[in-house]
């Protein structure tokens, strides 16, 4: 049984690449949005075991086929030192990732990873890759016909992390979206905000019976390592990311897609 585990944690799942549909109604969402559907896609980290350049490829037709409004990419997009990886370049995975498309645009912001690496250069090759990059920085996109912004906070752990000038321009009373790589930042992020998004905890990459998640890479533990998170009339969203960090394994947290239906609710 511990062979069958050890195969399942090292060679099945860490490439077996799930897309989830999660529905996420919002009690302030405005009805005057509708819904929209947000694909999204974080540490990818090109290079690990399972995740090739050809790989990345199909995970983007993936993305593609399910049709979102909008795809935000989250950071992490080189690796270091994982256990049978190799180093991708930057412009090997954004070459990739310039196929996604989706109608109110493909965002994205860095992780540690890309700051530890060379911050500036990852930054060149998402964007010479089509792809708006949004470090403390924001921008409408227009939904049926209203403005929705999207404000990119920078990585926590590598950054300054500035959300007050992420949030600078947008109006006071409009509808916003953080991205961001580390969850770290939420209890910083004002109520204004709808929803934040973040990536950066792998899920903790295992999680076991009984014991949970055994390395949750946050100062806040267990308490924003991995899905819908709802504190103080706040919402954050924290997907498990596709690649792994430091030894390649996965268990009961597999590599992710995650496609968000975020509408009105109660």
């Amino acid at each position: 049984m511990g062979l069958a585990l050890f195969v399942w944690a090292v060679l099945v799942e860490p490439g077996w690449v799930v897309t989830r549909e999660i529905a996420l109604p919002l009690a302030r969402w405005p009805a005057r949005l509708g819904s929209i559907r947000v694909a999204v896609l974080s540490d990818l980290h090109t290079g690990a075991p399972h995740v090739s350049v050809e790989a990345l490829r199909r995970i983007v037709a993936t993305v593609n086929a399910a049709h979102p409004d909008l795809i935000v990419l989250l950071g992490d997009y080189v690796i270091h030192g994982v256990v049978g990886g190799h180093f991708v370049d930057p412009e090997q995975t954004t070459a990739a990732l310039r196929d996604l498309a989706a109608p109110l645009g493909v965002f994205a912001v860095l992780g540690n990873h890309d700051w530890w690496y060379d911050g500036p250069r990852v930054t060149r090759a998402l964007e010479g890759a089509g792809i708006r990059v949004l470090e403390d920085a924001a921008v409408p996109v227009q939904v049926n016909g209203r403005a929705l912004w999207l404000a990119g906070v920078s990585d926590a752990m590598a950054r300054p992390a500035d959300v007050g000038r992420a949030l600078a321009a947008v109006p006071e009373d409009a509808p916003v979206i953080v991205i961001t790589h580390n969850p770290d930042v939420f209890p910083g992020v004002p109520r204004r905000v709808l929803l934040t998004v973040a990536g950066h905890t792998h899920g903790g990459q295992v999680n076991l019976p009984i014991v949970g998640r055994l390395i949750v890479p946050s100062r806040f533990g267990q308490r924003y390592a991995i899905g819908h998170v709802s504190e103080d009339g706040r919402d954050l969203f924290v997907t498990p990311g596709i690649g792994t960090s430091i030894v390649p394994v996965r268990f009961r947290v597999p590599p992710e897609i995650s496609l968000l239906t975020v509408g009105p609710g109660r």
